[in-house]
């Protein structure tokens, strides 16, 4: 289906979302990929993640308003780029929704379906002033927010080698239903950022998007 959500954000930027329904052959015949984009696509394995490709790459062109595609790769570090732009990009997905976010400022992306999967590896991204932010009516939802706001942050940074707990920071915050904001922090060695972060559920899923901020 075409765009279903399309926003404009703060403070400068644009996300678009996509429920994927069309079969590979929409997006194929729609994108042309050639040269290093088709060395990129033809090195995926599985229908899924090749679809998934696929439909980030029409969503990010559709949003960008162009009437020529322009070439979307990924650095050495997996991070993707367009090479005749400036615009930092990110993409994520999960299951048949595809979220795309671009921003002339450094930003990610994350989708997740909400799951109660999320309390029980907890231990593993969430700080202890963090935790204590959490309600029980309200658990896996805010925990949601906190996995989906360092998944961003991780593709924001953008050049891995990051652990959740000691180098991405989520300022704690009160979990607001259905969407919301917060703040980050990316912190490591000579390196530090820090991100607004907005958060909404739709269908089921916990969206996540980070913009980081310039003092």
């Amino acid at each position: 289906m075409p765009i279903f959500n399309l926003q404009h954000i703060q403070p400068k930027g644009e996300l678009g979302l996509w429920d994927i329904t069309e079969p590979p052959s929409y997006f194929l015949r729609r994108l042309k990929p050639q040269g290093d984009e088709l060395v990129q696509f033809e090195q995926l394995t599985g229908k899924s993640r090749r679809l998934e490709w696929m439909a980030v790459r029409w969503l990010l062109h559709k949003m960008s308003g162009r009437r020529k595609r322009s070439v979307c790769l990924k650095d050495e570090f997996g991070k993707p780029h367009l090479v005749d732009s400036t615009f930092e990009i990110s993409f994520s997905h999960s299951k048949q929704l595809v979220a795309v976010i671009a921003s002339p400022f450094s930003c990610g992306v994350d989708i997740q379906n909400i799951t109660p999967s999320v309390e029980r590896i907890a231990h593993k991204f969430m700080r202890d002033e963090e935790m204590k932010s959490i309600k029980p009516k309200t658990k896996m939802e805010h925990l949601s927010v906190y996995w989906g706001a360092k998944e961003a942050l991780y593709k924001a940074y953008g050049r891995k080698r990051l652990e959740f707990k000691e180098h991405i920071l989520v300022e704690p915050f009160n979990y607001n239903l259905k969407k919301g904001t917060c703040k980050g922090h990316v912190i490591k060695g000579d390196f530090s950022a820090t991100y607004s972060l907005c958060y909404q559920i739709i269908d089921n899923h916990m969206l996540v998007y980070c913009i980081e901020t310039k003092s």
